[in-house]
């Protein structure tokens, strides 16, 4: 399936920061997480995509359309909901959806209203008078809607309460099922990043380790408990071990050499992925 965004070769300096070289290809249909500890480059990433970060190096298109080129018409294609926004203190709810919907062409207003009373926003409330989590509704409430192919959301459920992040999950899984539409994320809420991720782009400052989907990576982590002292060499798969604890990334490999070499494992079990990340970054 041909890609609707992508990144090649694409790089990024600021300051002492160095971003890159990050290669993303983004399907419709899928939801990417970019993951990484802080400071890795996730948002940097999104505002690339977006030109209000320009890359240094590389190529990045949105359907087919180079960002940051002459042609424009690729900013039709896409959404972004920043972590901050800048300006809109003194404007009611109200008065920001009546200045954004118009530039949107298949703006939602129905998704805006149901997103408004579920959530509890207070439309008539200026955005610097709400609550942090408040605001985080309003700003996903006024960019969902929007309705474009592909949706940048950077930490959609930051400050957001228990409740109305799963509320907030299920809207992003319905909105998905309503066309040919892609999400890029960065989270680092390990539940929303379950839930709704198919494909996770693991980060450590700046460098790119990869792309996984997302439930062959859970296969693919298994812990060992021993039943004997745990070899002195590494064991083939071996991603990290402790006390009498071996965790693999590569069972088959792993277990081969356990049977080869006359070692017992006395159960095993896969790994969550709030485990499986921090071993990914060390």
């Amino acid at each position: 399936m041909k890609e609707i965004a992508s990144m090649n070769n694409a790089e990024k300096r600021i300051d002492e920061f160095e971003l890159g070289p990050i290669n993303l290809k983004i399907e419709p249909g899928t939801i990417t997480s970019l993951i990484g500890n802080n400071g890795s480059g996730k948002s940097t990433i999104l505002k690339m995509w977006m030109d209000l970060a320009k890359a240094d190096h590389g190529n990045i298109q949105i359907f087919g359309i180079p960002v940051g080129g002459k042609d424009e018409s690729w900013k039709g294609h896409i959404s972004y909901q920043p972590q901050t926004v800048i300006g809109w203190s003194a404007f009611t709810g109200k008065t920001l959806k009546d200045f954004i919907a118009p530039l949107y062409p298949n703006w939602d207003n129905h998704l805006f209203q149901e997103m408004a009373e579920t959530l509890n926003i207070p439309l008539n409330k200026r955005f610097g008078k709400l609550s942090q989590g408040v605001q985080q509704k309003l700003n996903l409430a006024l960019t969902i809607p929007r309705n474009t192919p592909i949706l940048l959301l950077d930490e959609p459920t930051a400050s957001i309460d228990i409740p109305s992040r799963k509320v907030v999950i299920d809207l992003l899984s319905n909105w998905m099922d309503q066309g040919e539409r892609a999400i890029v994320m960065t989270s680092h809420q390990t539940e929303d990043t379950m839930k709704l991720a198919d494909y996770l782009t693991v980060l450590h400052s700046g460098k790119m380790f990869g792309t996984f989907e997302k439930e062959t990576l859970k296969d693919s982590f298994i812990r060992y408990w021993m039943k004997d002292k745990l070899p002195a060499e590494t064991v083939p798969g071996e991603a990290a071990r402790e006390n009498k604890i071996i965790i693999s990334n590569d069972a088959e490999t792993t277990e081969r050499y356990f049977s080869e070499n006359d070692f017992t494992f006395t159960n095993a079990e896969k790994l969550d992925l709030d485990e499986i990340i921090p071993i990914l970054l060390s």
